[in-house]
């Protein structure tokens, strides 16, 4: 068992719980259901950074990164630096987030949000965009190409974008589909935990050129954003480089400042 399986394995236990707490009914008829959406594609199209920023706790691969900072100031902070849009794990159990961070950061900002979940149930996505998300993530890894077409279209007659997360070709063939907005390539081998910039090279031939490219993990320099630029990446996830910082607003403005010079 990879603790990918594991993950979902726990996943699957913890939605069937809350579906037997919240009905769907209940969710659509929260207040931030109706909300019109921010398109996080077309920010990174329109940027010149292409930055999205996370907001993490943990991880399975760095235990702690940050327990003290809190949503509220990180999203603020993160709208000033003038990032593309905000990333926000959900995953309790194997990374200290919560919907509730969702909601604060929801409340903070006028940030696209991406809810950073493993999604293996329709039930997550109307949840999403209940709890005030703008983008989905689906892990090609861990879904088939119909559950992925499934899901994807799910998301877009809610007026939520599709950010598609493949690690290698096998996962890109089965994904790729007209329903999805974005292609984020992972750069971390989700069975040793070792990360690569060469993924996202090697893949970005592969990506047609409708889809916002992404590239997501082991990204902390600008280095290597300048070095993926030139590959048709116009999005770079960075979850750890900013949280592990007293201050993720400033670090990350700091950095934008440095990336656009």
């Amino acid at each position: 068992m990879t603790i990918l399986d594991n993950i979902v394995a726990d996943k699957r236990i913890e939605v069937d719980l809350k579906k037997s707490i919240i009905p769907v009914k209940q969710l659509e008829q929260s207040a931030l259901f109706n909300r019109n959406t921010i398109s996080l594609a077309n920010n990174l199209k329109n940027s010149d950074s292409g930055i999205i920023a996370e907001h993490k706790r943990r991880s399975p691969s760095k235990s702690i990164i940050n327990q003290k900072s809190n949503v509220f100031d990180v999203a603020k902070g993160y709208e000033n630096a003038g990032v593309c849009g905000m990333s926000v794990l959900t995953d309790g159990k194997y990374f200290g987030g919560s919907l509730d961070d969702l909601l604060v950061a929801r409340a903070s900002c006028n940030l696209p949000l991406l809810r950073k979940e493993f999604i293996i149930d329709e039930y997550q996505i109307i949840e999403a965009k209940a709890y005030g998300a703008d983008v989905i993530l689906l892990i090609a890894a861990i879904l088939t190409r119909h559950e992925i077409k499934q899901f994807s279209e799910l998301a877009k007659s809610l007026q939520l974008d599709v950010l598609l997360e493949v690690h290698n070709e096998e996962e890109l063939h089965k994904s790729i589909m007209p329903s999805l907005d974005m292609l984020g390539v992972n750069n971390r081998n989700l069975k040793t935990f070792e990360v690569s910039l060469d993924i996202s090279k090697t893949l970005s031939k592969l990506i047609p050129n409708n889809f916002v490219k992404v590239s997501e993990s082991g990204i902390s320099s600008i280095e290597a954003i300048k070095e993926l630029k030139p590959y048709g990446y116009q999005g770079f996830l960075i979850g750890e480089n900013f949280m592990k910082t007293d201050n993720a607003g400033e670090s990350s403005k700091q950095f934008i400042k440095n990336l656009t010079k």
